[in-house]
């Protein structure tokens, strides 16, 4: 992990196409505004582990389900 300390105004260069500037800092709090290509997507690291979870418990219930039909679909021959 690179580490560094910056203040208000300066900016960091990420490859050719991502910027990113310290507009404030107060406290604890940081903010920080990014310049990327439109089509990037960018998330807080919180909002991107609740999209995955989010989509992993997707799964699962999906194969839940699938496993209930395939269960119904069983045909038992009668004696």
């Amino acid at each position: 992990m690179l580490v560094l300390a910056r203040k208000v105004n300066e900016r960091i260069k990420i490859g050719d196409d991502i910027e990113l500037t310290i507009v404030s800092i107060s406290g604890d709090i940081v903010r920080i505004g990014i310049d990327a290509p439109k089509g990037l997507k960018i998330l807080r690291n919180e909002v991107f582990d609740d999209i995955q979870r989010q989509n992993q418990e997707a799964v699962k219930e999906a194969q839940i389900q699938d496993s209930v039909q395939l269960l119904r679909n069983i045909r038992f021959p009668i004696k």
